[in-house]
């Protein structure tokens, strides 16, 4: 578990963008579970969540289209929560920063660790754009 100060503006990022932090296995149940389309991000510490992954998150809420609902879970400190959106992910790895595309409950778009690592930000936010004006 991570320090909750070291955490909090890693976790802000991504609030005052919209996305609501999700601290428990019924949370994120729920939002998956919701009609529409939702965006789960797995956060994290690393350097690649910093510099990629939640930039690329922000960037690509400037779509015309774009998720229904934006929720977040951090990893190393959400356990539960983290638990329950990694097991929404199968038959994907556990891997952190991710970012999930659901519809209606189903898994139709993922973006893993690997997608992640090395690609700039608006490749990854491109990449999520071309997902929303499918899905959403």
């Amino acid at each position: 578990m991570y320090p909750a100060e070291l955490v909090k503006p890693m976790r802000q990022d991504l609030a005052v963008a919209g996305f609501e932090e999700l601290y428990t296995a019924d949370a994120v149940e729920s939002a998956i579970s919701k009609k529409g389309t939702t965006l789960v991000v797995v956060n994290s510490v690393c350097g690649c969540a910093a510099a990629n992954a939640r930039p690329a998150a922000k960037m690509s809420l400037q779509n015309p289209k774009k998720p229904n609902h934006l929720v977040t879970v951090f990893a190393g400190v959400d356990t539960e929560a983290v638990d329950a959106a990694r097991s929404a992910m199968i038959p994907f790895p556990p891997s952190s920063p991710s970012m999930a595309l659901f519809k209606d409950g189903e898994l139709v778009h993922m973006i893993e660790r690997h997608h992640i690592e090395g690609r700039p930000a608006e490749v990854i936010a491109e990449n999520l754009m071309e997902a929303y004006n499918e899905f959403c």
